[in-house]
């Protein structure tokens, strides 16, 4: 009878190599993950030409074309929304700061277990259930419209400003449960350890169970993100010269909606790798858990 490979490890100058029975089990799940990927391929190719197909056979196609897909102002309009979603980044960029901040300051609110936080507890409760329940479209119009308006002294008129400020309320409410979620999920024994240890509770919140919290929560935290990307371009609704803005303006002096592409392309460019990035985190998270290092 002949010696059969086995699946252990042998040891080689030091280190450890895979047995050949091992290296086979590989090369046959490498084979299959190629062949799956393959046919997944081809399928997304053949269904994506056929579709192609469907849409440029079609009756309407030539004016459609023309109306959505008009390489000449495309090209004319590309200046004036390249400059308009600059603000959109800018807007993005300082509102998921804030928000982070006033979200986290929320959450840390309503998780609060003294007796004489009653009153900010309910308050935190309040926060989240009105500005979750608004509209973030009605809550930028109302803000941008609204407190220019009133004139009061001292206060900014800038609608860019307020149409911010509508987006860090509406947001800060979500981010505030996903930031609740993640410190409701670390486990009481972390906080009684904490505790026995001769940690405040607040000491504890900060140096144990936050750090954690923040960690768990930070893949749903991108999602809220890049929804916040898109959602800059409400600012438009009250005349801001964003993105939107320079399309819509453009569009109706040239009966043409390119621009609209155009500005598609724009946010699509900006937030797939964003969407990507947290797909990898999700899977990098989960795998950790699995691994039981979380």
């Amino acid at each position: 009878m002949t010696d059969t490979p086995t699946a252990t490890s042998t040891p080689t100058g030091g280190g450890w190599t895979p047995s050949d029975r091992e290296l086979e089990r590989r090369a046959v799940r490498r084979r299959l993950r190629l062949r799956s990927l393959s046919v997944a391929t081809g399928l997304v190719v053949l269904v994506l030409v056929a579709l192609g197909v469907a849409l440029t056979s079609s009756p309407g196609w030539p004016n459609v074309r023309e109306l959505f897909f008009s390489w000449e102002h495309a090209k004319a309009v590309f200046p004036d929304v390249l400059d308009g979603f600059w603000l959109n980044v800018r807007l993005f960029l300082v509102c998921e700061v804030v928000i982070l901040a006033l979200g986290l300051l929320v959450a840390l609110a309503r998780v609060a277990r003294s007796p004489y936080l009653a009153p900010l507890r309910v308050l935190a409760v309040v926060y989240t259930d009105l500005l979750r329940g608004v509209p973030t479209l009605l809550l930028v119009l109302m803000l941008g419209f609204g407190i220019p308006a009133l004139g009061l002294q001292g206060v900014p008129i800038s609608g860019t400003f307020w149409a911010g400020v509508a987006l860090v309320l509406s947001y800060s409410a979500y981010v505030a449960e996903v930031f609740r979620a993640g410190i409701d999920s670390i486990h009481p024994s972390q906080v009684a350890s904490a505790e026995a240890l001769g940690l405040s509770r607040p000491q504890a919140l900060r140096y144990v169970v936050v750090p954690q919290a923040v960690r768990r929560v930070v893949p749903p935290l991108l999602n809220d993100f890049v929804s916040l990307q898109k959602d800059t371009a409400l600012v438009s609704a009250v005349a801001v010269f964003d993105a939107v803005f320079a399309a819509r303006d453009y569009a109706a002096y040239n009966f043409n909606y390119t621009p609209y592409v155009v500005v598609a392309a724009f946010f699509v460019v900006l937030t797939v790798p964003l969407a990507r990035l947290t797909d990898w985190l999700q899977r990098r998270w989960l795998a950790r858990e699995r691994a039981g290092q979380l």
